[in-house]
């Protein structure tokens, strides 16, 4: 991602309401795998640590985060997060069949060569284990946000379950996320690509894209708006949204 981006996306990672619904959507479909807390956790695009912190608080022991980004690890190691490092997501370090949970949230579009990836994460799954893994949904919603990311897809539904199981792991749910805002990022996003006659969208310089700080009562009622939309998640699955996740597991 642009550097003026990754400054401000660790800025506001901790409080703002996109990154915290979304960690309690990760965690929340942690918590219901009902993983002992002996179970070894890997979180690929740690960012500053936050899920992280959390999962350590809540009694999870052997937990190990990596990014590619040197400040992004800088930074979780000023937070006193333990076991992180900088690492290619696509070149992992591990040995086989070392963790039991792998976990990547909005990494596999920053990655080129997909398939590498995915197997890479199998790899160091254990027989059992599985992957839960976020990505951006939908093609026509790709934006200048897309371009400030370094991104090089967004998914469909379809597209990322068959990639999964190209990389021999079997899916086990999955589920659009955020379908409140999709249709106002939707209606927006193909608004200025028709006004742009179609073009393909550009960055300026410094963009941060979509990512914007909002005022202390605008952040709250979207945040609050979000983990309504994660608790009906908890029962049934999501026909839209902005992202969309899948779990997978990897043949025993």
């Amino acid at each position: 991602m642009d550097l003026t981006y990754e400054a401000k996306y660790h800025q506001l990672e901790e409080q703002h309401w996109w990154f915290a619904s979304r960690r309690d959507a990760v965690y929340d479909l942690i918590r219901r795998l009902k993983l002992p807390t002996t179970a070894a956790i890997l979180e690929i695009g740690c960012s500053g640590g936050p899920l992280m912190q959390r999962l350590r608080q809540q009694g999870y022991a052997d937990v190990t985060g990596i990014d590619v980004s040197e400040p992004a690890i800088e930074l979780a190691q000023a937070r006193g997060v333990p076991h992180v490092s900088v690492m290619d997501g696509a070149n992992l370090e591990f040995a086989d069949a070392r963790f039991d949970l792998v976990i990547a949230s909005d990494v596999l579009e920053h990655i080129e060569d997909e398939g590498r990836a995915l197997r890479e994460w199998a790899r160091v799954l254990r027989p059992g284990g599985q992957l839960l893994v976020f990505v951006p949904a939908h093609a026509y919603l790709w934006s200048e946000h897309d371009v400030v990311n370094h991104h090089f897809r967004r998914y469909s539904r379809a597209g990322l379950l068959a990639a999964l199981r190209r990389a021999g792991l079997r899916p086990r749910r999955s589920s659009f996320w955020n379908a409140a805002l999709y249709f106002p990022t939707a209606a927006l996003r193909l608004a200025r690509r028709l006004l742009a006659g179609g073009a393909k969208p550009q960055a300026a310089a410094g963009s941060t894209g979509d990512l914007h700080q909002f005022a202390g009562p605008l952040n709250k009622l979207l945040l609050n708006w979000v983990r309504a939309e994660n608790a009906v998640l908890r029962h049934v699955d999501l026909p839209v949204g902005v992202s969309v996740f899948a779990l997978a597991q990897k043949a025993a």
